[in-house]
């Protein structure tokens, strides 16, 4: 293997290139042929580009070596639209009083910059590491979106080559108040549903000639808004049914609906699924006449608390940042659940994120570099164990 003549780039010059390109979903704006240019000469390239989605996946040039242990970082390069009331452009990417500021710093070019600094100057400091490790990154430009032609479709594509990962580390924001705080090793699965309870139009001075569904739904509400129809367990939070929307009627003020529709979310613990939610929800409604619709949107998964990925991954916040991740399944989802449906192990690990998808985005400095040394110890720690 050459070694590279250049020593790896610095992450916060990665992190500033990556936000001044508008990378809103699913566009990729060129950043993929940059990104394959500092990754040269240790990785080969599979890209793919399927109903507007860019997929990259670099893969380091020793995979012909199927025995060694796999290691893959995972990240999407999309972002959502910036939006109105940006006090500076949110794709100039702006270092300004310890922090970068522009759409994406924190969700998740911060991450993307980490791991792949992390890795060119793991690679740049152990010439060797290749003859004991597979390393590769994954990346998207259709993770904000729906995803179906992004992570879960070159998962698919790599499992076909035989270069399915051991072992995933997918850079989200993850933390809480500094990076390092916070290893999220699930997540909840997603259930969006519909009722729609039917009644009969009238006019409100001749209430009996009505039937009305508010009037109906009534007291039943109550055993539906908030309700947890579970008690989760010590990994995941019990599953709620949060109402998000109710509406019936012609906004006027003399005439019944006939018709009252209800949309809801559950983020569900593994005790509870579509069945389950469709038993509770007819016992609830039932007498009543009324269809209901549901969809599991994303499934849930859990990376158990025992696997080596964990234990480096602590070991190395330990060393760099003197300190013991909590381990948490709370929030929304991620691309993780494409590798953990697949019995991959997998984590997710990044800086803060108070200010996702919010305007005036920004991350502080130290969490991205942070976030860079725990990986580069990561790779240290699993190079280490792999040797020995």
């Amino acid at each position: 293997m050459t070694k590279s003549s250049n020593k790896p780039m610095d992450c916060i010059t990665l992190l500033q290139k990556l936000i001044n390109a508008p990378t809103i979903t699913p566009q990729e704006c060129g950043i993929y042929s940059f990104l394959k240019e500092l990754l040269n000469p240790y990785f080969s390239f599979i890209e793919q580009d399927t109903n507007g989605v860019k997929n990259l996946f670099a893969y380091s040039k020793n995979f012909k070596k199927d025995k060694l242990p796999h290691i893959c970082f995972a990240g999407h390069i999309d972002v959502v639209p910036a939006g109105d009331g940006w006090e500076s452009d949110p794709f100039c990417a702006k270092h300004q009083d310890g922090y970068i500021y522009g759409r994406g710093s924190q969700d998740m070019k911060s991450g993307i910059s980490a791991f792949v600094c992390a890795v060119l100057a793991f690679l740049y400091r152990y010439e060797n590491a290749l003859d004991f490790l597979r390393i590769s990154l994954l990346l998207t430009s259709d993770e904000e979106g729906d995803g179906t032609y992004g992570t879960q479709h070159m998962l698919g594509l790599l499992e076909q080559k035989g270069f399915l990962p051991d072992m995933v580390i997918v850079a989200e924001p993850t933390a809480s108040k500094t990076c390092g705080d916070v290893i999220k090793i699930g997540r909840r699965g997603s259930i969006n549903g519909v009722i729609k309870i039917f009644g009969k139009q009238g006019h409100v001075a001749y209430p009996k000639q009505c039937i009305n569904p508010i009037e109906l739904l009534g007291s039943r509400l109550g055993k539906l808004a908030g309700v947890n129809l579970d008690d989760g367990d010590e990994d995941f939070a019990p599953s709620k049914l949060v109402i998000t929307d109710i509406r019936a009627g012609m906004e006027v003020v003399n005439v019944t609906p006939s018709e009252l529709k209800i949309l809801f979310n559950v983020r569900n613990a593994p005790q509870s699924n579509v069945d389950s939610v469709e038993k509770y929800i007819k016992e609830v409604l039932e007498g009543l006449e009324f269809d209901l619709e549901l969809k599991q949107s994303s499934v849930g998964f859990i990376t158990h608390k025992h696997t080596k990925l964990l234990a480096y991954l602590q070991e190395s916040i330990s060393s760099v940042c003197g300190k013991e991740a909590c381990l948490s399944t709370s929030g929304g989802t991620s691309d993780a659940r494409f590798f953990g449906l697949r019995g991959i192990d997998v984590v997710e690990i990044g800086v803060p994120n108070d200010r996702i998808h919010a305007i005036n985005e920004r991350v502080k400095v130290s969490d991205v570099q942070s976030l860079e040394r725990i990986f580069i110890r990561f790779l240290e720690v699993l190079l280490a164990n792999s040797i020995g």
